[in-house]
């Protein structure tokens, strides 16, 4: 089969190489659309951090956001798996630990990620290996371009519930990049009022075609009390802006990261009583965003601005945009073209 790999930094190559084999308790996915993210770009640059700790090494083959149709099953596994559509959870835990048995495998201390560490082949091939225990299934009325935007989905809806805010409540979302769109989409379909601050005029404008009229920058941001801040952004400065913006004895959520350490006052954050959370992984958030866009009460699909072949998803890991791309930040890759 067909695969992308990155081999070292900054460099990728298509290879034919041999088709995974279902382990026991695996299934085989035919992988039919997969989104490139950031972290993706990372790997191809060298940039991302765990190339440097030992997490991930290269060859590496990324892809963590993806979607298909289980074709074949391995020992112990339900066979009424097969020719389902699905998707599923980049991050593999042991099974066995404390962490995993309550729920929270995506800190295992020996976590696995799909198409990002410790060796786990991603989605950026013709098919794809996934224990069947992290799959999750996708109803008719969830499309390729949607199957493939669930597992940011679900980082961006766990971003909304870690704000704590019910209908009613006011959020300001940094960044305008998927994972800020997304957000704000799923936070609106809840009936919170939601504002976006970017600096990006693409995804700005992008943001008002959604319907988003509060969308700012930051010298036109009006002074409103945000009970909640999100903070999708990889800026440095801007988990230190969103204390400083949001009321006392609210949340500010962190879920960009950015390249170099950010950096808080912890006085300021102790006297105005704000609660911090931090978001890694979409696990818990993956099942909400599928039964959000299977309800229609989130589309996604606006985000997604061209679908492209296996060979172009090399252009695209080197950070050039398609010629007919659309307005938004997200570029997909069909394995199969």
């Amino acid at each position: 089969m067909r695969a992308l790999v990155v081999t070292g930094p900054g460099k990728a190559e298509l290879q034919e190489t041999e088709p995974p084999v279902a382990a026991p308790g695996e299934v085989i996915v035919d992988v039919e659309r997969v989104g490139v993210c950031g972290t993706d770009v990372e790997l191809f640059t060298g940039a991302m951090s765990y190339l440097h700790s030992g997490r991930s090494w290269y060859p590496l083959r990324p892809g963590h956001e993806w979607c298909g149709t289980v074709t074949a099953v391995g020992a112990g596994v339900d066979a009424g798996w097969l020719g389902r559509r699905v998707t599923g959870d980049t991050m593999l835990g042991c099974g066995r630990c404390h962490r995993c048995r309550t729920g929270r495998q995506h800190v295992c201390a020996d976590l696995a990620e799909i198409g990002i560490s410790r060796g786990r082949p991603g989605a950026l091939a013709e098919q794809l290996a996934v224990p069947a225990s992290a799959l999750q299934p996708l109803p008719d009325t969830v499309d390729l371009t949607l199957g493939a935007l669930v597992e940011p989905g679900g980082n961006a809806l766990r971003a909304v519930e870690g704000s704590g805010l019910a209908a009613g409540g006011r959020l300001l979302v940094l960044g305008t990049g998927t994972i800020g769109l997304l957000a704000a989409l799923f936070a609106r379909a809840r009936g919170i009022e939601v504002h976006l601050l970017g600096r990006d005029p693409e995804g700005l404008r992008l943001a008002r075609t959604l319907g988003f009229e509060g969308a700012w920058t930051r010298p036109s941001l009006p002074e409103l009390a945000w009970d909640a801040v999100v903070d999708a952004s990889n800026a440095g400065d801007l988990p230190a802006l969103a204390l400083d913006l949001v009321e006392p004895a609210g949340r500010v959520v962190c879920i960009g990261l950015a390249g170099t350490p950010s950096t808080i006052d912890t006085r300021h954050l102790v006297l105005k009583d704000v609660t911090v959370v931090g978001v890694l992984g979409g696990s818990a958030g993956l099942a909400g965003a599928i039964a959000a866009y299977a309800d229609a009460s989130v589309d996604a699909r606006p985000l997604v601005a061209a679908t492209v072949g296996l060979a172009e998803g090399l252009d695209v890991l080197a950070g050039h945009r398609p010629a007919e791309a659309g307005q938004g930040p997200k570029i997909h890759i069909d394995p199969r073209r």
